[in-house]
């Protein structure tokens, strides 16, 4: 099984946000990984509630983002079936990351993936047909999508195999489309060029799953009385003798959980940057530390890349992919256009009852240990 993967091309997010000409060239969703929870405090800014004025402490989620690379550009043309893909044009250079994706069995394949189409960019003919195919996709094109890669190393996780998604451009006219794609290519990506604080998206992912599973579990059935026979975890009448079948609605045992679901709504309370000491530092809690707890997020570890804060949760277990997209509605409720101010987020080791926000709190209560005595002398 050393051939190019069967799964190829790939499809697109399910539905990206409706165009607007008007704005200027922008993506429209970004990747990332859950990396686990904290809490937050904050004062709620909505008149009438009655919490206005109040501080509050909310459930957030860290989504790790580093950047993403651009290496490909998809034109759609429209046709009495809807859109179909009219021309694709790769980047000169495409990683082994990358790569990787496009095989089923990595050390035993050729690693011949997409050489012919780098070599287009290095020879005049080819040149002048990549120039061709960007004028049609101006002439023809109603949609321009451009090919995404994640970065597997800066995740830090097992994954070797890039994940890919094609992203949608909206914004300006076709022109300007094709050229804001070409200029990507091969450039990273930063999710803080695609969100910012107090916006609403939406998160798309793969649930936590559980298996197969009986009623009770899967429907919250009432179980039977203890004296049933042949167990009580069940449905006692699973419908009237006609229609001689079983309805959709009755509950019934079957695979429980690792499905796809789209979150919509979601508020980012913050954008963090790769590198900086203070990401979870506030205007009123001045102590310097990153967003990162004593000891790691549980089972996913520290976070060295940029990342989003979250309102609430979203599917999936940690290290689950997630689609970042932006949001498919024009927010003008109180609610959504509220600005969050955070006073405090919490960065206690989230295994256990954490009790300290930094290691130097800690040190400065419990005193030295052994080690870093020895370490001064």
């Amino acid at each position: 099984s050393s051939g190019i993967n069967a799964e190829w091309p790939l499809r697109p997010g399910k539905t990206f946000p409706k165009d607007d000409k008007t704005k200027p060239c922008h993506l429209t969703a970004f990747m990332g990984h859950k990396a686990g929870m904290t809490h937050i405090l904050r004062e709620v800014d909505r008149v009438g509630s009655r919490s206005h004025k109040k501080e509050v402490v909310e459930a957030v989620t860290i989504i790790e983002t580093p950047p993403m690379i651009a290496v490909g550009v998809v034109g759609y043309m429209e046709t009495p079936r809807g859109l179909r893909s009219f021309k694709t044009v790769f980047a000169q250079h495409i990683s082994d990351e990358c790569k990787r994706r496009f095989y089923k069995n990595w050390y035993r394949c050729k690693k011949k993936a997409h050489t012919r189409t780098g070599q287009k960019w290095a020879d005049e003919d080819g040149k002048k047909s990549i120039d061709a195919d960007f004028d049609k996709m101006t002439k023809y094109c109603v949609a321009i999508r451009v090919l995404c890669h994640t970065q597997p190393k800066l995740f830090k996780l097992q994954e070797k195999k890039a994940n890919i998604m094609e992203i949608q451009i909206n914004g300006g006219e076709m022109a300007d489309k094709v050229a804001f794609a070409r200029s990507l290519l091969e450039k990273p990506i930063s999710v803080k060029d695609l969100f910012a604080q107090n916006e609403l998206i939406d998160v798309i992912g793969v649930t936590r799953g559980h298996g197969y599973n009986g009623v009770t579990f899967r429907w919250g059935t009432k179980k039977l009385p203890r004296k049933t026979h042949k167990g009580l975890r069940k449905v006692a009448c699973i419908g009237a003798w006609h229609p001689s079948r079983v309805c959709f609605s009755v509950p019934r045992a079957g695979q429980y959980g690792y499905h796809h679901r789209t979150e919509v709504n979601k508020k980012v309370y913050r954008v963090g940057v790769k590198g900086d000491p203070n990401s979870a530092s506030t205007a009123f809690d001045l102590t310097d530390k990153p967003i990162t707890p004593m000891g790691g997020f549980s089972h996913y570890g520290q976070i060295n890349e940029d990342f989003l804060m979250i309102k609430g949760n979203v599917v999936g277990p940690r290290k689950r992919l997630l689609t970042l997209r932006k949001s498919l509605l024009v927010h003008t409720k109180r609610v959504a256009l509220e600005k969050i101010n955070l006073k405090y987020i919490d960065t206690a080791s989230k295994w256990g009852h954490g009790r300290f926000q930094t290691d130097a709190e800690k040190k400065a209560f419990q005193g030295l240990l052994k080690k870093d005595r020895e370490a001064m002398e």
